[in-house]
């Protein structure tokens, strides 16, 4: 059931005021830079936030990331670069920096990776919540936790508005991910209220471009790879299911404007254009190699049916609403996807 306002971050009221950031912010002669720390930054959505990041001169950007599903050849164009520092890091363990934003993105997320290693994936949410919330309350920086759509589970409301609970198994396979980031969300509100950290929550919906894992098991990235491979594209059964995509520039875009703006969220950011798995595949095949199959496989448990994004609360508190259609956003994807694979355009 959808809750009242109060529980879901609207009216959130906090007696405690936040804690100082470093004395360097109330420097009257030296504006120091901006320190930004980036955990998951040598991932797919981390490193185009990075890229981002970086383009401003006043931004210090750092680095967090253990590589399980990450790549230093992600950052390879910020590496030795004076504003830029990379550390080879677990955020299951805890991290002495000094920074005055902290993006929390670090955490397996496509299910292939997730269900690998399911009681890693709940400490990183959990723990890895934890400590960048303690860094956080260290510093005095502002952290913002990239949250996800999955939060949601199988939903019974479509579109799905913040206020909206969820419907969740708690003991299903998927649930190290779905339950973790729930319990991250619940972290930072805590943190909110009772430290009173300044908190961002992003429920980011499915994304895609380049830089995704080729193999990560995600369907964009999967019908991509198949296409340009030449084998069937493999729609898992009934077919309807749907999802919406958001381009990763949208995608930052919308993390940024979220972390500078005043709205603790939490705010869904995605892309409300829907599409059933079928229409997808017809899409690829269509843009990238009309000679190619599509084949209908068996679904994995516990995957939703519907997933749609309600985003007027970015409309209106952050201006945002994603710019990049899924037909000019492919052919971006099958790109960077033709030159890791080696794979030739056919004249």
């Amino acid at each position: 059931m959808a809750s009242n306002n109060s529980s879901n971050g609207d009216l959130q009221t906090t007696t405690k005021p936040p804690p100082l950031p470093s004395p360097l912010r109330f420097s009257k002669f030296f504006q120091s830079n901006m320190r930004i720390l980036v955990t998951g930054g040598a991932g797919f959505i981390g490193s185009h936030l990075v890229d981002r990041l970086m383009e401003n001169e006043k931004n210090e950007v750092i680095v967090a990331d253990n590589y399980f599903t990450g790549s230093k050849d992600n950052l390879k164009k910020w590496i030795g670069h004076p504003r830029f520092e990379l550390i080879r890091h677990d955020v299951t363990e805890p991290l002495l920096v000094e920074v005055d934003q902290i993006y929390h993105l670090a955490c397996p997320a496509s299910p292939i990776f997730y269900k690998y290693n399911p009681v890693k994936t709940i400490k990183t949410n959990v723990i890895g919540t934890l400590n960048m919330l303690g860094l956080a309350k260290r510093v005095g920086a502002r952290i913002l936790l990239t949250s996800t759509s999955e939060v949601y589970g199988d939903p019974l409301v479509h579109p799905q508005p913040e206020s909206y609970w969820g419907n969740v198994n708690p003991i299903g396979v998927r649930s190290c991910y779905d339950e973790g980031k729930r319990v991250a969300e619940t972290l930072m509100f805590d943190y909110h209220r009772q430290h009173g950290i300044e908190i961002r929550i992003a429920r980011i919906f499915n994304t895609y471009g380049p830089r995704m894992n080729i193999d990560d098991g995600r369907v964009v990235s999967n019908f991509i790879a198949q296409a340009l491979r030449g084998e069937p594209l493999t729609v898992q059964l009934p077919g309807t299911q749907t999802r919406s995509f958001c381009y990763v520039s949208d995608m930052v875009d919308g993390l940024i404007r979220l972390m500078e703006g005043e709205n603790t969220g939490p705010i869904n950011i995605g892309n409300p254009g829907e599409f059933t798995m079928l229409e997808l595949a017809e899409t690829v095949k269509e843009l990238i190699n009309p000679e190619v199959e599509i084949k209908k496989v068996e679904n994995t448990p516990d995957d939703p049916r519907q997933r749609k994004p309600d985003i007027t609360k970015a409309k209106e508190l952050l201006g945002w609403e994603p710019k990049v259609k899924l037909r000019d956003g492919l052919p971006l994807m099958e790109e960077d996807f033709r030159q890791r694979l080696g794979v030739a355009k056919k004249n």
